[in-house]
């Protein structure tokens, strides 16, 4: 070889090796860039995210008590420390009117109002704020520092104290230091680790790619049916936000138009759909803009990214605001500048006496926001939050005077105006509710300002238990007795299952616990109706059992209908080759009707219930943008379940035929009431095929590919546990020849899960949630 061969050989190796150790000079992406499932197949069911927020995301591990370590706090101690903080500023984000409490307010405040009442999501519970999509809408803008401002607190109390508890503290430490007697504060809310990327915050798509300023993402057109005003005027379920990327309302009114009374609709209907009364939605409004101001010395679009799109350097920071210190004077929030009150760190009626004292007129602040100020000139006036001595006009937003306008919120205002005492204790009930109706029954309460009475119906109240428990001999006599009426296995398991059914962690309400399934309205719902008679029957045995006992035992009708379907189960095992101990644990109570917010209750009523293969009419009758099955995947969610538990439970319950309406739909087997897996065998089984039942893809038959002759009848609620590849592949697990055993006992552990999902007043019986003393 030559040499200049050789050189070349030597300048080809080096080039060779300088090269990408991947094979190629180019790297396009990496773990979880796009296009991903979603781009790919949009209409994929996303069975994963039950898996979301899991113990593998969590740094403190299975064995960790939160109880335990929040009593270890000197709560006293603590809140000295936050008190101090928020009078004491700091330079890289000073306070307004050297007070951090109308920030914290706000940040708890916004913390909380995600909360919506028709799927129980949202709230303060979990700390979400902390984590996108909601750590970067346009109405938390700032919120990042309220939080970092903290952050020096929460390293001292470490892990005793989650960032959910201490946001909302804050938040009531910040009412306190103003002169505000709070209601109460209730520890015990679990931060989650990960980001929220299941719930659903509306239909309007933001690109965020082509977001010019962070006020961009506030959105509306498609949650809204009708316009503002119209008869048919209504927001979409479940969603209770007016606006894409708000908490409520947008203060200058419906698309900006600086319309009160619009403004009023819209504060209703979002308020309502967040389980707020008239009396409650005054005081919140009035009560929280009695504090601080309003941001707006900067045009949007000159502010930087949200924090979740903000640069590395930024460390979560978002929102930069380059003009003078990006702070103080010139913070920029949501564009509207001023304060509502002459002393924005007291607390005082001024805001509403204000409001109806003077006559407003609209203006612009010096972002461009449309506001309001008095026209009257010898209005009183507020202070500059940063420059001593300089005075502005007072500042009302459209939202505000929304509350003047409407004939129905200005009764309460008058009310409130009348009776100062009355206003304070309605903004701090109201308060109290809004920061913990996510948080669950009483016995979740921990600290010693949580405030426990049975009049806060808002809370689910239950009875104290005032007799003794039964013990195994009493449970033994009592399935004697259950057996002796001549119910069903059938009947037995869908009357304990409806009653557990109603139950949703996204704020720990509904359950078996208090027997509802036997009061209004639970009971006149039609995929309740089959229980109805079973009921009436364990109502004859608890009778029965109770009156004949002088040892102080009694049993309740919550207690058992479940141990009629813990029975049931056991029967079925048994009839099926498999003698198994189904787990009974005693102590439900029985509530009244009187202590039952029935319109609360029915935000529970199903819509769909895969479980029991049921489709309100009303849902079979309307235009659809979500299938059964994507509602189905949803209730296994607010039931905790995992992708194997969803799956497992609803092969029992097919094998049990729990369906609403005794129908066979989705019941592959011809031993009905046994606990087989027939359902995954036959669903599994290559010589059927499945064919439509109807034009919609809503019914099916299964049909033997050789003779066509028909099977089995089944639902989408049946067939996606075959058609998608997630759950086929679990169905797989459970239909071999060694799944049966697998099966009866998975689903054993699932069923007592289901039935103990609301029993927060047994220490430790689940991770997630157990806050019993």
């Amino acid at each position: 070889m030559s040499e200049m061969a050789a050189d070349k050989t030597d300048t080809a190796t080096f080039r060779m090796e300088g090269r990408c150790p991947f094979g190629g000079d180019r790297i396009g992406g990496a773990l979880g860039d796009r296009p991903a499932l979603e781009n790919w197949y949009p209409h994929r069911l996303r069975v994963e995210l039950l898996h979301q927020n899991g113990l593998a995301a969590d740094p403190l591990g299975p064995d960790f008590d939160y109880a335990a370590a929040f009593a270890t706090i000197d709560f006293a101690a603590l809140k000295r420390d936050i008190k101090q903080f928020l009078t004491s500023s700091v330079a890289w984000w000073p306070s307004d009117y050297d007070n951090y409490g109308p920030q914290m307010i706000r940040m708890a405040w916004h913390a909380a109002g995600t909360y919506r009442i028709a799927d129980g999501r949202g709230g303060a519970g979990t700390g979400m704020q902390r984590f996108a999509p909601i750590s970067s809408w346009w109405d938390n803008g700032n919120t990042d520092k309220s939080r970092r401002l903290l952050q020096p607190i929460k390293h001292k109390y470490g892990n005793a104290l989650s960032w959910a508890d201490l946001m909302v503290l804050t938040g009531n430490c910040a009412l306190e230091i103003m002169g505000l007697p709070t209601y109460g504060f209730a520890g015990g809310r679990l931060d989650a680790w990960e980001a929220d990327n299941a719930t659903y915050w509306g239909p309007e798509v933001v690109d965020m790619g082509e977001v010019s300023s962070f006020d961009d993402m506030v959105n509306r057109d498609k949650r809204w049916r009708g316009r503002n005003g119209d008869a048919d005027y209504d927001l979409e379920n479940p969603l209770a936000a007016s606006h894409q990327a708000l908490i409520y309302v947008n203060p200058e009114g419906p698309y900006a138009s600086g319309d009160p009374l619009a403004s009023a609709r819209d504060i209703r209907i979002t308020f309502t759909r967040m389980a707020m009364n008239d009396e409650e939605t005054v005081a919140l409004i009035a009560g929280g803009h009695a504090f601080g101001k309003s941001h707006g010395m900067v045009p949007a679009k000159e502010i930087g990214p949200p924090p979740e799109m903000a640069p590395m350097e930024a460390m979560g920071l978002g929102w930069h605001n380059p003009r003078g210190t990006g702070a103080g004077r010139d913070t920029m929030t949501n564009g509207i500048e001023g304060s509502w009150t002459p002393d924005p760190t007291r607390w005082d009626n001024a805001y509403l006496e204000n409001l109806f004292r003077f006559d407003w007129e609209q203006t612009r602040s010096p972002a461009g926001a449309l506001q309001w100020k008095p026209k009257d000139a010898g209005a009183p006036k507020t202070p500059d939050a940063h420059v001593p001595g300089q005075m502005h006009d007072l500042m009302m937003m459209t939202s505000d005077i929304a509350l003047k306008v409407d004939p129905d919120y200005r009764r309460v205002c008058e009310k409130f105006l009348a009776d100062f005492d009355a206003f304070t204790q309605a903004f701090s009930k109201a308060w109290y509710k809004l920061t913990h109706r996510d948080m669950g029954p009483k016995h979740r309460y921990l600290g010693p300002e949580a405030v426990i009475e049975d009049g806060l119906l808002w809370q689910d109240p239950l009875p104290e238990r005032d007799y003794e428990l039964v013990g195994e001999a009493e449970v033994a006599a009592l399935k004697r007795a259950i057996a002796a009426t001549g119910l069903t296995v059938s009947d037995l398991a869908f009357t304990a299952f409806s009653a557990a059914a109603t139950y949703r962690d996204s704020d720990k309400r509904g359950g078996a616990n208090g027997g509802r399934l036997a009061l209004a309205p639970q009971k006149d719902w039609a995929v309740n109706r089959r229980a109805v008679p079973v009921v009436e029957a364990l109502r004859g045995v608890m009778t029965a059992f109770n009156d004949g006992r002088d040892d102080g035992k009694r049993i309740s009708l919550a207690d058992l209908i479940v141990l009629g379907g813990c029975s049931a189960v056991e029967t079925a095992a048994r009839d099926a080759g498999i003698d198994v101990a189904v787990p009974f644990t005693p102590g439900r109570v029985d509530t009244t009707q009187e202590l039952t917010d029935i319109e609360m209750f029915r935000w529970l009523k199903p819509v769909v219930d895969g479980f029991r293969n049921y489709v309100d009419d009303e849902f079979a009758q309307i235009t659809r943008q979500v299938s059964p099955e994507e509602l189905f995947l949803d209730k296994a969610n607010l039931m905790t379940l995992t992708a194997p538990e969803w799956a497992v439970l609803t092969g029992g319950l097919r094998a049990l035929n729990v369906n609403h309406d005794g129908s066979n739909r989705g019941v592959f087997t011809d031993r009905v009431g046994v606990l087989t897996n027939d359902f995954f065998r036959n669903l599994t089984d290559t010589d059927l095929v499945w064919e439509k039942a109807d034009a919609d893809g809503m019914a099916f038959v299964l049909k033997d590919r050789a003779s066509g002759a028909t099977r089995f009848e089944a639902t989408r609620s049946d067939l996606v546990f075959g058609a998608n590849a997630q759950l086929r592949s679990i169905a797989d697990a459970y239909a071999g020849s060694d799944g049966h055993g697998r099966f009866v006992a998975d689903f054993v552990k699932v069923w007592d899960k289901v039935m103990m999902l609301d029993r927060f007043d047994v220490k430790g019986h689940r991770r997630y949630g157990a806050m019993a003393a």
